[in-house]
Formats: C-alpha cells, structure tokens, sequence
C-alpha cells in the first residue's frame, strides 16, 4: 500500500471539521483509520481470528488499546470535570447576569478592549505556568456575558434595541479566539508548561539528538507570542469599529 494513504486520517480530520461533525468521533475515526492503514492491529493480546487478519496481530499493540493507555497516561486532564457542578452553580445564580451589569458600569469597556485585556492576562497565567480551564471556566461564564454587556451598554447608548443576533454570534468567536491565543502562545512562555516539556524531550531524544535547552526554547516562543498579541489587539480594534458601524446602522 502506497505510503501516501496512511495520510488519510489528516483528510478525515479536515472533511470531518469542516462538516462540524463531533471532533471527538473525528479524532477517534481518524486515529482509527490511520492505525489500520498502517498495518496496526484493532486490539492486542487476543487470538487470531479466522479470515479477519486486521483485528490482532502478535507482538503488535492494538489500536484500542493504545487509546486506553493515552487516556490512562493522562488521565489527569479530565479533573477540570470536577470544577464543571461548581461553574453550573454559579451561572444558576446570576454569575453572567452579575459579570454583565459590572462591565456596564465601566464606561470606556469596549467588546474589543475587554478581549485583549482578557487575552493578556491568559498570556500572564502562561508565563507564571499557571494553568487555567479558560473556555469552562472563564470564557462562558465571565469573559462572553461581559462582552456582550459592553456591546449591549454601547447599543443603549446608540438607542439601539438590542445586538444583531449575528454580531452576538461574532462577539462569543472573538471571546474564544482570545482565550486561544492567550492560552496557545501563553503556555510556551514558560519552561514548566507541558508544551515546551514536550519539545525539549523530543529535540533531545536520541533519535533527534538537539542539545537544546529550556530556557532557549522558551526564549524562541517570545517573539511568536508577542506578534499575537499585536495581530490580535489589531483584530480586536477592528472588530469595535466594526460594531460601531453596524449598530449605527438603521435597522
């Protein structure tokens, strides 16, 4: 089989996004198929069955078992499921009501302001090594509900009814995209952040053999997180004017 097909679970990745399938079935179908592709056993350990050759294979670890031993491994990343009955708690006593009539009072917060600001601060955690569950934990509860209280405080003040369901829309994207590129390019600012662990032992694994160190890779990652923060207050600033301009649009 060409080397070429074992690619394929980048194309299911793609097509399946773009479809907006479940990312988690995507990712799982993909690994799938790209581990059978590759000549991988479905499950390890098991006898040969009769005229189904791809499912086992001795000496060969299975797909579904490699999948158990990733979650296994790293099973440590599903804790923020504990601080999910706490956040739910929280929204069902007014904790977005609450956030949304603070950031009315303040009279120069802006949708695109609020966001860099927000954005900043997740890069600050990231060089402090501070890990933060933002889209649960902050961006659905805090950083979304003010937002749109600061565009619907300048909507009032435009004697507009209320946000374009549309702009609304546009406002909870710019609210994650500031939480993804605080927390992406945040977290390579710091030697104790798992991405950069993740570089540095595999630039000096033996098969690679890079003498790097922590220190000069968290050194390379501060121009790329520095020219975020730039492209993104520019994003941001563009997306006030924007809105300025739409809500002093006639409905």
């Amino acid at each position: 089989m060409p080397e070429i097909f074992k690619l394929a679970g980048v194309l299911i990745v793609v097509v399946g996004l773009a479809l907006r399938l479940r990312t988690t079935l995507v990712v799982a179908a993909a690994g799938l198929a790209t581990g059978l592709i590759a000549g991988l056993p479905l499950v390890s350990g098991l006898p040969a069955l009769e005229g189904v050759p791809v499912l086992t294979s001795p000496g060969k670890e299975g797909i579904v078992n490699m999948l158990g031993r990733a979650f296994a491994d790293n099973r440590l990343m599903t804790l923020f499921i504990i601080t999910l009955p706490a956040i739910g708690l929280a929204e069902r006593y007014g904790l977005q009501e609450q956030s949304a009539r603070f950031i009315r009072r303040v009279g120069a917060a802006t949708v695109g302001r609020l966001l860099i600001t927000y954005q900043l601060f997740r890069v600050l955690m990231g060089i402090l090594g501070i890990r933060l569950l933002g889209h649960p934990a902050f961006v659905r509860p805090l950083v979304f509900p003010m937002a749109l209280g600061a565009a619907e405080a300048e909507a009032g003040a435009r004697s507009v009814e209320a946000v374009p369901e549309k702009e609304i829309d546009r406002i909870k994207a710019g609210s994650a995209a500031s939480e993804n590129y605080g927390n992406f390019y945040g977290q390579n600012l710091s030697p104790v952040q798992a991405g950069i662990l993740l570089v540095y032992g595999t630039l000096n694994s033996p098969g690679i053999g890079y003498a790097v160190s922590l220190w000069s890779i968290v050194l390379y990652a501060i121009p790329i997180a520095a020219l975020s923060v730039v492209v993104a207050a520019a994003q941001f600033l563009l997306f006030d004017r924007y809105l300025r301009r739409r809500l002093a649009e006639p409905s």
